[in-house]
């Protein structure tokens, strides 16, 4: 299980930030990392149209990706996948942090195995 939740400032629109070439990219390397299984990932952006980054100024943007995984991964793994997906995010939005204001963060987060229920037939559907 690995969840991409990508929440973005609302004077960003979802072509100029590539959302679907992102995920996909996401997906394709943590996959090949063999950390998470393809059939476990979902991606979902959001946008927000009420935002305030720093001092207000309206053309400042933020991009903000939280990640969230089962248990069962070490530490080691943990961290190797954090930073191939924070890798992955920096390249792509490499042009627009070049040309404007932008404040990047990602986070991952280990969600309880107690408190999850997962039922998936997706591997029966892919490749």
């Amino acid at each position: 299980m690995a969840h991409f939740i990508l929440e973005y400032s609302g004077n960003l629109d979802s072509e100029t930030l590539g959302i679907r070439k992102l995920f996909s990219t996401l997906h394709e390397t943590v996959a090949a990392s063999g950390i998470f299984p393809m059939a476990g990932m979902r991606s979902r952006a959001y946008r927000a149209d009420e935002y305030y980054v720093a001092n207000g100024d309206t053309n400042h943007a933020f991009v903000h990706l939280n990640v969230k995984i089962g248990t069962g991964r070490s530490e080691q793994e943990q961290a190797d996948a954090f930073e191939q997906i924070k890798a992955v995010l920096l390249e792509h939005l490499d042009a627009i942090y070049q040309s404007r204001a932008l404040a990047i963060s990602v986070e991952m987060n280990e969600l309880p195995e107690t408190l999850r229920h997962n039922a998936n037939n997706v591997r029966e559907y892919i490749n």
